[in-house]
């Protein structure tokens, strides 16, 4: 299990030598401009509405509980970073799909030592939105599903001390299958067989997703890391999930 974990944790940090190479950089530059725009506004977002979000709610506190003030602030504090980051992860992915489906291809030629077609331009990119969009909307409801259930062990008082922990595996678990989905939809699979592979190398997947997660968490890094998630997912893809 923790072999598989710490694995999942190389194939992650593999991206960003992976995104350096020659051959693949011309086809980070669009993932990235797309990250930095989309996650500059998530930043902005966050930091402007967090403390009218806490003042509402500790002001719905009666005073006798005034005490867990100490205690809702690193909770929901945590919680916010993930879902703003998370909500807005789709939101980039989404945009940018085609051209991150691009990335993993070129990227798995490169591990394949195949050679890398030079970039055509935006038109290349667009040949598979269609696709690369709907399996982009496939995930998002896969990820909706869970929700509601983190939602009740966030709101429940002496279950909700999990919270954090439990949107800390979905977050590592749901951006496993976000980075890994570009490599394997340029295979042909879908979201169904995607999930049926991960769960067969699940502490890697967890591995993989978690370093994600955290490095969506330190500014300018978090700017890198849907193409370094893309760039991972191929490593993933190549030398674990498709054998």
């Amino acid at each position: 299990m923790f072999t598989g974990f710490f694995k999942g944790i190389g194939y992650a940090f593999s991206g960003f030598s992976l995104i350096t190479q020659k051959g693949i950089r011309p086809f980070v530059v669009i993932p990235l401009l797309v990250n930095i725009g989309v996650f500059s506004l998530g930043i902005w977002l966050a930091k402007s509405q967090f403390e009218t979000f806490m003042a509402k709610m500790l002001g719905w506190l009666p005073n006798w509980l005034s005490w867990v003030e100490w205690l809702l602030w690193p909770i929901f504090s945590v919680l916010i970073l993930i879902a703003v980051f998370y909500s807005f992860t789709l939101i980039a992915n989404l945009i940018a799909s085609p051209f991150n489906s691009l990335l993993a291809e070129r990227v798995e030629q490169k591990l394949n030592g195949q050679d890398i077609p030079e970039f055509k331009g935006i038109k290349e990119n667009l040949r598979n939105a269609g696709k690369a969009v709907g399996s982009e909307v496939s995930k998002a409801m896969y990820s909706l599903k869970w929700l509601p259930i983190l939602l009740i062990i966030t709101v429940i008082p002496g279950v909700n001390f999990i919270a954090p922990f439990a949107w800390a595996v979905y977050g590592a678990w749901m951006l496993s299958l976000q980075y890994t989905d570009f490599s394997m939809g340029n295979h042909q699979l879908f979201v169904k067989d995607e999930l049926s592979i991960l769960r067969k190398h699940r502490s890697a997947a967890l591995g993989f997703g978690g370093v994600l997660t955290v490095l969506m968490m330190i500014p300018i890094v978090n700017f890198f890391v849907m193409p370094v998630g893309v760039a991972g997912g191929a490593s993933f893809w190549v030398n674990r999930l498709s054998k």
